[in-house]
């Protein structure tokens, strides 16, 4: 792969690291792109082809891409880390930042032990363009059902913001918490029963179908059983932030092998770049997401999975 160019690594970085956040699916858009390109692009960066290097390079870019979601969530990942440890010197889930660290352990569990037995099937048997533009289409479809359920859900229930409904945590009214937004809002996702945060972080695994997006299916798995857009996506970024990681490091060996021979300059690059965009991405869609929702990112899956399906089965 020592053909790989370094403007192939650069758009590539930037894309990973936008769609990996926005919830249009990276996967799917590191599948589709270069097909759509066609020419020396969809020869070079193929992610169905065994062994693909290709792979190995666009998931350690989620290094990269985690790497922003721990800057701009530090203050939250101090306190989590802070409460996971403390939850086991005293050996306690008591608090709001202990319970907060226990949620995301188990609940990463399922995307943790799926991603290893099933990856490798998806990518190889699905990762393909056509395939990933029909799950693209069919992501698109999915966040509009939940936009949906969900209005009609707030209805049935008067208009309440779900999260206002969950139970009352300790600590939640600590002084201080009213002045601090994240850890109010880490409060709220921390009242969350263990077995809501697992089935949130279940939906993980659809992800890994080319063209289902991690943070947007996550997010509907969090609207539908009663989060608000805004505390739905943070519990999303948090979420994917572990699995991002662990899915890097993993293929990181990789790289420094035959598969990634030529090309750490690109690496590099495409780096540098997917750091960049994601960080740009999660500043806005936290901003984005306390007031508006996930139909515009859904026309334009239904419009881009569909449009990619023609263009893909008619030229």
């Amino acid at each position: 792969m020592s053909h790989l160019s370094y403007l192939e690594a650069i758009v590539v970085g930037a894309f990973q690291g936008v769609t990996e956040l926005f919830p249009v699916s990276s996967l799917g858009h590191s599948v589709l792109v270069p097909a759509l390109v066609g020419g020396r692009w969809a020869a070079d960066l193929n992610v169905s082809t065994p062994e693909s290097p290709y792979l190995a390079f666009i998931v350690g870019l989620h290094v990269a891409t985690a790497a922003a979601l721990l800057l701009f969530f530090w203050r939250d990942w101090v306190r989590i880390l802070g409460g996971f440890v403390s939850s086991v010197r005293h050996r306690r889930v008591r608090t709001p930042a202990e319970r907060l660290a226990w949620l995301i352990i188990v609940a990463t569990i399922p995307v943790g032990i799926s991603g290893l037995l099933l990856e490798h099937l998806f990518r190889t048997t699905l990762g393909r363009p056509i395939p990933a533009a029909a799950f693209l289409l069919a992501n698109g479809l999915v966040l509009y059902a939940g936009e949906r359920l969900r209005r009609r859900a707030e209805t049935a229930a008067g208009a309440a913001e779900a999260t206002d409904a969950l139970p009352a945590a300790d600590g939640a009214d600590a002084p201080g918490a009213a002045q601090d937004a994240g850890a109010a809002a880490d409060a709220r996702l921390s009242r969350m029963s263990v077995g809501r945060g697992t089935l949130i972080g279940s939906a993980q695994i659809l992800a890994l179908l080319p063209g289902i997006s991690r943070s947007g299916i996550t997010m509907v798995a969090g609207l539908l059983r009663g989060l608000s857009h805004e505390d739905a996506a943070r519990f999303s970024f948090l979420l994917a932030t572990p699995v991002i990681l662990a899915a890097g490091v993993l293929k990181i060996p990789d790289l420094f092998g035959p598969l990634g021979a030529g090309i750490h300059g690109q690496v590099l690059a495409g780096s540098i770049a997917s750091f960049a965009s994601a960080y740009l991405a999660v500043r806005y869609l936290t901003r984005y997401f306390q007031t508006r929702t996930l139909t515009p990112f859904a026309v334009y899956c239904v419009l881009a999975g569909a449009g990619s399906l023609a263009w893909l089965t008619l030229t």
